[in-house]
């Protein structure tokens, strides 16, 4: 392999951006060709007398494209995501917004991902009847205080909005499923693993249901500065909302962060990166603990990460350097490193329930169930005989991968096997020479979700 200078490398990152430009275009003008599902969205007005409201008091709402042929008794039920607010002031600037107000949110939901009806880009749900549970309660629906916040005049009824709606697509045919996923993204991610056991208790008996969680599994990790940030926020989440008794798991001996969310008996399924861009500008550098703005660059695009930030969130154990343009603690070098190793020890403790499947990825992403490119693009890989993304460039950035793995959001699947199905035998994820990009195709999700 040829020396790399710096000079060399700069021309390969203006390649690498051309390329991701190209590709961003290329995608443009697909969606303009294509035809693009909107979807109307549907209020649930008669949820307001039970008091299940947006954090504003107006009505919870949803969006729902019905199924047709082989899918007319099948359910994709996917959970809005959007972060939570953690004390009034939080919560009564969100209730301005589409996040605390179906008045605020607009007329037509675009479906794309894993709720498009294209066949070629979601062909195993892509018939199925496909719903986007929109967010605007702002604690991962598992709120409920009775009385409306005297200070910021907002309401906490995240629980019984999920109640309400799930009513709602009941008598709208969902009591007649046959199969069914409860999905979400981020908040929503979350909100798929807290309130899966729920949702199999919805359904007929006979129904084959499961849960798919994607950038939902938030890990209790020290940030930068060594201290619990993620912890003190969700105390305040939980606390704010009166979540505590919506938790799987969570006792009065319990702090409210600290609630296992994993006590769930549902067949389910996490799908997630150990390099999860929320969580690396949040829960391990949030600006509390970069008051320099020395990250700032590096959260916002992993390209503009310097040499040793890269190192430090690939987990590797450096010596004492200039992060800071000056010289820090060698405690806090190690310490940073440790994230990437704490995210997926955290997931071994899961490893031997047999209910869970778990695919994890090195992508500088945050969800990939949503976005098309990275749930399944034109030339996405998969796993097993892998195919490498946008091929006709692939060789010349192989160089640049081997040196910056997840450059430009480029991500590599060795971390953790595949586990092939929900509760069934483990299967290592095949590994070409062309790395894997940020679109993630999950060979046949259906037969990784949904086979018994």
């Amino acid at each position: 392999m040829p020396i790399v200078t710096l000079k060399n490398l700069a021309k390969m990152l203006k390649i690498a951006k051309f390329h991701a430009w190209t590709c961003a275009l290329l995608t443009a003008l697909a969606l303009l060709k294509s035809d693009a599902e909107f979807v109307n969205i549907t209020k649930v007005y008669s949820a307001v007398a039970q008091g299940a409201v947006c954090l504003d008091g107006s009505p919870p709402a949803y969006h729902l494209s019905s199924g047709w042929g082989s899918g007319l008794r099948s359910w994709v039920v996917h959970l809005e995501g959007g972060g939570w607010c953690r004390n009034p002031t939080t919560c009564g600037y969100r209730k301005d917004s589409a996040l605390g107000s179906s008045n605020k949110m607009d007329a037509q939901s675009y479906f794309s991902g894993i709720l498009t009806n294209d066949q070629a880009l979601n062909p195993d749900f892509y018939n199925w009847n496909r719903v986007k549970i929109r967010y605007c309660d702002g604690s991962s629906f598992t709120g409920d205080v009775e009385e409306r916040d005297p200070v910021s005049h907002v309401y906490y009824r995240g629980a019984r909005i999920w109640r309400a709606v799930m009513q709602e697509l009941l008598a709208r045919g969902m009591r007649e499923a046959e199969t069914a996923l409860l999905t979400g993204s981020s908040a929503g991610g979350l909100a798929s693993i807290l309130h899966c056991d729920s949702f199999r208790g919805f359904l007929p008996s006979s129904a084959k249901v499961k849960c798919l969680s994607d950038a939902g599994y938030f890990v209790h990790v020290k940030d930068i500065a060594g201290e619990e940030t993620i912890k003190a926020y969700y105390n305040d989440v939980v606390t704010t909302h009166g979540s505590a008794k919506n938790l799987p798991g969570c006792n009065s001996a319990m702090e409210p962060a600290m609630a296992s969310s994993f006590e769930v008996i549902t067949p389910l399924f996490i799908l997630n990166s150990a390099y999860d861009s929320w969580q690396v500008s949040n829960i391990l550098v949030p600006e509390t603990a970069d008051p320099n703005g020395t990250w700032k660059d590096c959260k916002l695009h992993i390209s503009q990460c310097s040499p040793t930030q890269l190192k430090v969130l690939q987990g590797e154990q450096i010596e004492t350097r200039t992060l800071t343009r000056r010289k820090i603690d060698r405690s806090v070098c190690l310490h940073i490193a440790e994230y990437r190793g704490n995210f997926l020890n955290a997931l071994k403790a899961l490893d031997e329930l047999r209910s869970m499947g778990m695919f994890i990825n090195s992508c500088f992403i945050h969800g990939q169930t949503e976005w098309q490119e990275a749930w399944f693009g034109a030339n996405s890989p998969t796993l097993n005989n892998t195919v490498g993304f946008l091929e006709h460039f692939v060789t010349e950035m192989n160089s640049v991968l081997s040196i910056l793995p997840f450059l430009l959001s480029f991500c590599s699947d060795r971390e953790l096997p595949l586990r092939s199905q929900i509760g069934s035998t483990t299967e290592e994820a095949s590994h070409g020479s062309i790395a894997p990009t940020l679109a993630t195709r999950l060979v046949s999700i259906y037969d990784l979700l949904m086979v018994s």
